[in-house]
């Protein structure tokens, strides 16, 4: 099943940008200004958010456009509530519990909004992105994720691919001339880079949701495509299908060769950028939102990216992991409905320019105004932008794609493969009674 050509025009325009941050960040944090509710004269609006590491583009671009709204705003109070990607959705899933979620929350695409939505627990933006010209500065398609009966419900902070950062001193150090193109080349890596005392693929499988986004790959490829979830949904596949069987014993392979750092399952997200940030690893397989990270920490200058690599000769590396991005949805409960709108508008039509001067504009959702190159940007993130050029389609992560039951059972059970080495064909059945059993 090739990719709908919507979504390829989709990640096409994405060649004009890079990513803010869907699965990225993961260290828990909190920016206080105050409890919310009104305090004298002041509003004050909740902002939950995944942008917790302070080194990274994204925290300084958050602050940055809070601080500015604040000064031209002094009516109003920005609350921060700052938490890994995990955190967040597990305090969001008990606030909606209670009905009672921030002002402004983070979401994503698809799958994993709709239960929101069908609540009634977030406002439609239709109105916020009518002022200003909102609307026009996203790429074609993109909004159409964050959607529902004709409103649009998230605005969404990138459109990324996931890709394989490398660093080539590290290649070097282990004799290794090139990433590899194959499967087969990447065990062989793993085994380079071993010998060579060097840990070969930087992770954080805390956060369960970074083992997915690697499988995924896999399967795009062992699938020989786009489409394996989909077609599971129509019914025209299960899970125990040869494909999905070999992706999940190509991705144990991985795991055991030692890919990955001891206790991989007790690091979080960004933990395990930060040991490939700071020179303990040789790889990263994560999304382009982590470029302007990469690009800005000590080894920035010897890192470079490659393509996911075909696998037992199949799939196409120019089709990706898609990663539209996390988004902002608004409470329908809010208290300050109209200047929590307000705000997020004003935030969305900053995010671009800010993001673009922070060096963190590649892979973004909106449309950037300006030259990369004259603007300085580097080599890593001017080969990502040409990665996007090329985008011949892919597939959307499982949590985005299948119901949050069934994708909690594929979370575990990719999770539970960095800790004990599993019957692949049990992992498929594990799947496929998920998904008989979640309709």
């Amino acid at each position: 099943m090739k990719m709908p050509s919507k979504t390829i025009a989709l990640l096409l325009a994405g060649a004009m940008a890079f990513g803010l941050a869907g699965c990225g960040n993961s260290d828990s944090s909190s920016s206080d200004s105050g409890a919310s509710g009104n305090s004298g004269d002041k509003t004050k609006i909740t902002f939950q958010n995944i942008y917790p590491d302070p080194t990274t583009p994204t925290y300084k671009m958050i602050h940055q456009i809070v601080d500015q709204y604040e000064k031209e705003h002094p009516n109003i109070d920005i609350e921060l509530d700052t938490l890994n990607t995990d955190q967040q959705k597990l305090k969001l899933k008990t606030q909606a519990a209670s009905k009672e979620i921030p002002d402004i929350t983070i979401v994503n695409p698809a799958a994993q909004m709709k239960p929101y939505v069908d609540a009634g627990l977030l406002a439609p933006l239709n109105d916020v992105i009518d002022k200003g010209g909102l609307k026009d500065t996203y790429q074609k398609g993109l909004l159409d994720y964050y959607s529902k009966d004709g409103n649009v419900y998230a605005l969404p902070d990138g459109n990324n691919i996931e890709v394989g950062f490398y660093n080539k001193a590290l290649f070097a150090k282990a004799g290794i001339a090139a990433p590899p193109t194959t499967f087969d080349e990447l065990l062989a890596d793993v085994k380079k880079l071993k010998d060579a005392g060097i840990t070969p693929i930087a992770i954080g499988e805390k956060d369960s949701w970074t083992g997915s986004f690697l499988f995924m790959n896999i399967l795009l490829r062992t699938n020989g495509g786009p489409g394996f979830l989909q077609d599971v949904a129509d019914g025209k596949k299960t899970f125990n299908d040869p494909a999905f069987v070999e992706a999940v014993d190509a991705f144990q392979k991985l795991v055991q060769a030692g890919a990955f750092p001891e206790g991989a399952t007790s690091i979080d997200a960004t933990a395990g950028g930060n040991m490939f940030r700071t020179g303990q690893a040789a790889m990263f397989f994560i999304g382009t939102w982590e470029t302007g990270a990469n690009d800005g920490s000590t080894v920035g200058k010897d890192v470079s990216v490659f393509k996911f690599p075909t696998v037992n000769g199949k799939g196409n590396p120019d089709e990706f992991m898609l990663a539209p991005g996390s988004a902002f949805a608004v409470s329908a409960n809010s208290e300050h409905l109209q200047e929590t709108k307000d705000f997020l508008n004003y935030f969305a039509l900053n995010l671009p320019k800010v993001s673009f001067e922070l060096k963190n504009a590649v892979g973004l959702g909106q449309k950037v105004d300006g030259d990369f190159k004259a603007a300085g940007y580097s080599p890593l993130a001017i080969d990502v932008l040409d990665l996007f050029k090329n985008v011949k389609g892919g597939d959307l992560s499982f949590d985005n794609t299948m119901n949050p039951a069934v994708s909690q059972v594929h979370l575990s059970s990719i999770q539970s493969l960095f800790v004990q080495q599993v019957d692949p064909k049990q992992i498929a059945q594990e799947h496929q009674a998920a998904f008989e059993a979640n309709p």
